[in-house]
């Protein structure tokens, strides 16, 4: 009888638990477990949830291990574009500072940073918090760059430097660069983006021109990486698809440790000079954290659809999810991927 009067007293709902009566320590030890793009969608639950999913705590973890050293870049890079001698002067200043919420500091580095003049960029890619840079090819070092019967600088949407080198015929290709930067710790590809074609937009659309293409179905061309802890590799394909970029995988290097500086080159060549070729754009070199191997949809290039396993992680496609896989390697066609976020969606990967 007890237990019937009491439940007739006591006021509806007594005595029963929601999601919003959890600890904010405790949603945020499981919120450790998510990607930063479901962080923000638990958020929007109930105010512990959006409570936790601020916390310094939660980010921490998610940022790069020299978070700092990238964020000072970024403030560098924004007092430069405001012109403001103090990074505590400007809005993104205050993001980087070290005063900032780590989750203000996640958002700003998911952004690109340019530096080196702008021929180079860096962000972290938000919904799995992986590094990526992009090294334009006016940082390059291009054989024959100097005399315009060989090469020019074509200006370009297709890029995101919106500049690209053209080659209009040569005997000699030879194109390298290096860097020195302090690289997160992790797993990098990188590739080279390429086109065979001279771009061109008409009436709003994309288009190429073929007239001086050749000489890269004959000779395979050489793309090599080499880093200051005697890391090395090297891979060859020929220059396929014109009309598309495509991105050709130089090679994998590993950096063990986030607070030393690594030197890193980078080449691709075809020094057979039995043969001219012409007809090449150079848009940049991509390098490229690959914290784990992800699976997704693809379209070779006779329009069979597959699922292929892509070892570089920007090449994720949200909206399909994989099951049995179709492994493709560097003999085969290349790939048209639906969406590889750093480039242009209609980008092919070979890999």
């Amino acid at each position: 009888m007890g237990v019937g009067a009491s439940s007739v007293v006591a006021p509806e709902g007594y005595g029963q638990t929601s999601l919003g009566d959890m600890p904010e320590s405790c949603v945020a030890a499981v919120l450790l477990y998510l990607d930063p793009a479901e962080i923000c969608q638990v958020a929007c639950l109930n105010l512990a949830f959006r409570g936790a999913a601020s916390a310094d705590c939660i980010w921490a973890a998610k940022l790069p291990a020299n978070y700092r050293y990238l964020a000072a870049l970024a403030a560098a890079a924004d007092d430069d574009d405001c012109g403001c001698d103090d990074a505590a002067e400007g809005s993104d200043g205050r993001c980087c500072s070290s005063a900032a919420i780590k989750k203000e500091i996640y958002a700003r580095l998911c952004r690109p940073t340019p530096f080196d003049g702008g021929t180079k960029e860096f962000w972290i890619e938000k919904n799995k918090g992986g590094f990526c840079m992009s090294i334009s090819s006016k940082a390059m070092s291009i054989t024959g760059r100097e005399d315009r019967r060989y090469w020019s600088h074509l200006s370009t949407e297709e890029s995101r430097f919106h500049s690209v080198a053209y080659l209009q015929q040569i005997w000699w290709l030879e194109v390298g660069g290096e860097i020195d930067f302090c690289f997160p710790a992790g797993s990098y590809s990188l590739f080279f983006r390429l086109h065979l074609g001279r771009p061109h937009k008409r009436m709003g659309r994309r288009g190429h021109g073929s007239e001086n293409i050749h000489g890269w179905d004959i000779k395979p061309t050489r793309f090599q990486l080499s880093t200051s802890d005697d890391q090395h590799t090297a891979s060859e394909s020929y220059l396929i698809n014109p009309g598309r970029w495509i991105l050709y995988h130089v090679g994998d290097f590993i950096i063990s440790s986030s607070d030393e500086v690594t030197e890193l080159k980078f080449s691709m060549m075809q020094i057979d000079c039995t043969h001219t070729k012409g007809g090449l754009c150079v848009d940049s070199l991509s390098g490229i954290a690959d914290p784990l191997q992800e699976q997704v949809f693809v379209r070779t290039a006779a329009g069979f659809d597959v699922w292929s396993d892509q070892s570089c992680s920007s090449l994720r496609l949200g909206k399909f999810r994989c099951h049995p896989s179709v492994k493709q390697t560097s003999a085969e066609a290349p790939m048209d991927s639906e969406r590889a976020p750093m480039h242009d969606s209609r980008d092919n990967v070979l890999v």
